[in-house]
């Protein structure tokens, strides 16, 4: 009976697990250690750059965020709570001076075999809002305003180029070509990177955990 019981309870564990990677967006902030619970989880994470997902029960976090090496005066300091059963991307957004994180679920959800689920995540501040369509001039995702994400969008795997317009107009931003993507998995295209100015706008095309965690 305790055998059967101390399985139950691991099991119950198990499946209350969530799962969260950091994501460095912020366009002019310099490398940066991340701590959780004033405990190490990345060193030096540079822009443009993601950790690996890593394990987390449900619960309250405190997530600081200091110039890579420094250990005082972080350049954030928040609190951010977990659910169980989720997969997470945090963010860390907007210019050095307003830097703060930004939790954007990956929701799990079944996909058809053969098939692709991609978004938009817009995170270039001070961009306007964007249509993004592919080269055939299919729009795919409408007025995505500064930290917009979309919707998961049912997609055929294969080769494509992406084109970002600002909004309404035919003034292209962004020009993506060549970007293959594979059946069964979950992408995301996350905008990030200034319109204006270094460093320029380009989009990150992750794979995202939802392709292959389990929650």
């Amino acid at each position: 009976m305790y055998g059967y019981y101390g399985y139950y309870d691991d099991y119950n564990i198990q499946q209350t697990k969530s799962y969260a990677r950091i994501l460095h967006a912020s366009p002019n902030a310099p490398g940066v250690d991340v701590y959780v619970n004033d405990k190490i989880l990345a060193t030096n994470l540079t822009y443009k750059n993601f950790t690996e997902y890593y394990p987390l029960d449900p619960g309250l976090y405190n997530i600081k965020v200091y110039p890579t090496g420094q250990r005082e005066n972080p350049v954030i300091n928040s609190d951010i709570r977990v659910p169980p059963r989720g997969i997470y991307t945090i963010a860390a957004i907007n210019k050095l001076e307003n830097i703060a994180l930004y939790p954007i679920l990956d929701t799990p959800q079944q996909i058809p075999s053969g098939r692709v689920y991609a978004r938009f995540v817009h995170l270039s501040p001070g961009a306007p809002n964007v249509d993004v369509k592919t080269g055939d001039d299919n729009m795919l995702f409408s007025n995505v305003a500064y930290k917009g994400v979309t919707e998961y969008k049912l997609i055929n795997p294969g080769t494509y180029t992406f084109n970002v317009f600002a909004a309404g107009t035919d003034d292209r931003v962004l020009y993506v070509p060549n970007i293959t993507l594979k059946p069964n998995r979950f992408y995301t295209i996350y905008a990030v990177g200034l319109v204006e100015g270094n460093p320029p706008l380009q989009v990150l095309i992750p794979l995202d955990g939802n392709s292959y965690l389990n929650v």
